[in-house]
Order: structure tokens, then sequence, then C-alpha cells
């Protein structure tokens, strides 16, 4: 597996994450990361980022991460909590760690961090294997 040509295809042929300005910045077999700066377009009517940016670093990450192992995959369910918001400006990682990797039900946990390290939020994402395999 050639998980840096994994994660420049992921970067170049996820429209929704380029357009939000994520990066998949590391992949790796069962884990992932992925970075973005806080943007004045990000933010929701409190001036603080929007709830979805997070969410969706968690689950590009969480997917990332997935899909690491070779297989195409859809999320099935996720949790997130939200605890702090970042600052326009700042850059904030996602970073996905994997709990299981089974035939058909793969589990990640994902921590969304500050650049100062606070921890921003932290998620649970469960994902359906498909039959389909990725060519890297």
């Amino acid at each position: 597996m050639d998980y840096q040509k994994m994660a420049e295809y992921r970067n170049d042929h996820n429209n929704f994450t380029k357009r939000l300005g994520m990066v998949l910045e590391y992949v790796g077999p069962g884990a992932a990361r992925v970075v973005k700066t806080i943007s004045e377009d990000d933010l929701n009517p409190l001036g603080r980022p929007h709830g979805g940016v997070y969410f969706t670093m968690a689950d590009f990450a969480a997917g990332s991460a997935m899909a690491s192992h070779g297989y195409a995959a859809v999320t099935m369910n996720a949790n997130y909590n939200f605890f702090r918001s970042a600052n326009t400006g700042e850059t904030v990682t996602a970073e996905a760690t994997e709990v299981k990797s089974g035939q058909t039900v793969c589990v990640y946990d994902v921590q969304v961090t500050g650049e100062n390290g606070i921890l921003l939020g932290s998620g649970t994402f469960t994902f359906f294997r498909l039959e389909e395999k990725l060519a890297f």
C-alpha cells in the first residue's frame, strides 16, 4: 500500500473537504491526520467555527484511516462531542486511531485539537467495509 499516493488521491478527489480547506496530512495503517486553518468562512453566527467543520475533519480522518486497509467504506454511525472552539487563523488537527478492524465493521476514535494541543472535541466513527478494493 502506497500511503502517500492514497493521501494525494484523497486530497485531490474530495471536493467537499477541498472546499473547506482540509488536508489529509498523514495516512498509515489504521491511522490518519487531517489539518485545517480556521478562516472567516468557517464561522457560525456566534463568530465561532461551525461544529460541522470539526465533525467533517473527524469524519475525513476516520474514513482515511479506514481506507488505509485498502477497501472502500461508508460511515454507519458517528458520535462527536464538542468541548471547545478554535480561533480564526488557528490550525486545527484531527487524528484518527483504529479501535477495531473487522471483516465488515471497523471503528475509529478521533481527537480534534488546536495549535496549543488543547482538546477541542472527540468522536467515535463506525464504518461498514465494502467489497470494493482501493488501488494504491
